[in-house]
């Protein structure tokens, strides 16, 4: 049998790599080093952040035929609503910018969810079921 993929990270090109150093560590609460930005181990929040060449460089993500205006760069899946509602206040008061206030889709599970941005407008969003 081959192996499973255990993890996986996210590579952004950023503006401004120290600015975004500190965004990760200080308002997502990331361990920051020289080559990613991790929160919850390995098999959460994982991200690599390299300097872009240019400001073009840096491409958020543009929202999907039919979707709404704004477009996932990262998605965050939380075990339970306890701990969603939990990230969701830890961020607030760390004056992360909130693009998506959290909400709750009915139709899907029912999942609820929020998003936030970066420095450089990509968005990361929290969801989940209420641990069904």
């Amino acid at each position: 049998m081959s192996k499973q993929i255990h993890s996986s990270l996210k590579v952004l090109l950023v503006s401004d790599l120290e600015r975004s150093k500190t965004f990760y560590r200080d308002v997502l609460g990331c361990e920051v080093t020289d080559w990613w930005a991790i929160r919850d181990g390995y098999t959460g929040l994982g991200v690599k952040l390299l300097q872009a060449n240019s400001l073009e460089d840096v491409c958020p993500n543009k929202p999907a035929k039919g979707d709404m205006q704004v477009a996932y760069d990262i998605y965050c899946y939380v075990e339970n609503w306890t701990e969603l509602d939990e990230l969701y206040t830890e961020f607030k008061e760390k004056r992360a910018t909130i693009v998506i206030e959290p909400w709750i889709d009915s139709d899907s599970g029912p999942w609820k969810e929020f998003a936030i941005v970066d420095p450089d407008n990509y968005c990361i969003a929290f969801g989940g079921t209420n641990g069904y």
